[in-house]
């Protein structure tokens, strides 16, 4: 289940891009917590906090306990939102969602394959996953890191279903029970390249005539016209 940590905050009365970038200097993130029947709180935390708090995070759902200074109670949020900034990555805002721990919220929760499928271990075959993620409804102290999934059973052509998930107690999926999170494909097989014959190329094989050098071909026409010039020689004998 999600852990729930404690935040220290206080109130933050400055707005706008020259208080923000005065708090950056100071290692101070403005935040922000909305929900529930309190109005919108602008707050400030120390930088120092919250990385300790992301580090130490066992997923993407963070349930905070917001100790806010001056304030006799505390407030249990979840983390919302955190806008990086696009250079460096350094924190820039905090949002959180002000939750009741006795009424039900909705979040998503990653979803993570265990084990081998015999299908891909025995087979060949590729684990394809469907659904990185599964939206659910719980009471906050419901709430889970992850949702783990067994796919060693799963032979080629098999499928793990929204229904089919073993959720923990306490906890339903928000989405249709028919939609596949992970399946196993059968390996693809390269066919081999059909040779592509030219259009107009003979049926049959070519034929190639050897070429007779230049100098037989000569003596062969001479021979052909010695063989037509003797019958006329003959003739002008006789007479």
């Amino acid at each position: 289940m999600a852990k729930q940590v404690k935040l220290k905050a206080e109130q933050r009365t400055a707005v706008g891009r020259s208080a923000t970038r005065k708090l950056k200097a100071r290692g101070i993130i403005p935040a922000i917590v909305y929900g529930g029947k309190e109005k919108p709180q602008p707050l400030q935390v120390s930088a120092r906090d919250i990385n300790a708090m992301l580090s130490h995070a066992a997923g993407e759902n963070i349930l905070v306990e917001l100790e806010i200074a001056g304030e006799k109670s505390n407030r249990t949020a979840l983390v919302q939102e955190i806008q990086h900034s696009p250079v460096g990555g350094d924190i820039l805002h905090i949002d959180f969602h002000a939750v009741s721990m006795d009424e039900k919220i909705q979040a998503e929760v990653p979803l993570e394959p265990t084990g081998i499928a015999n299908g891909v271990k025995n087979f060949g075959g590729l684990l394809e996953q469907s659904l990185r993620s599964l939206p659910i409804e719980c009471l906050p102290r419901d709430l889970p890191d992850r949702i783990t999934v067994d796919v060693s059973n799963l032979d080629i052509g098999d499928s793990i279903h929204v229904r089919d998930i073993q959720l923990p107690n306490g906890v339903a999926a928000k989405v249709q029970p028919d939609l596949t999170a992970f399946s196993v494909l059968a390996p693809a097989v390269e066919e081999e390249p059909v040779p592509v014959v030219a259009e107009g190329a003979a049926a049959g094989p070519e034929v190639i005539t050897e070429k007779k050098p230049e100098g037989e071909a000569a003596a062969a026409a001479a021979t052909a016209a010695q063989a037509k010039a003797s019958p006329a020689k003959e003739k002008e004998q006789k007479k």
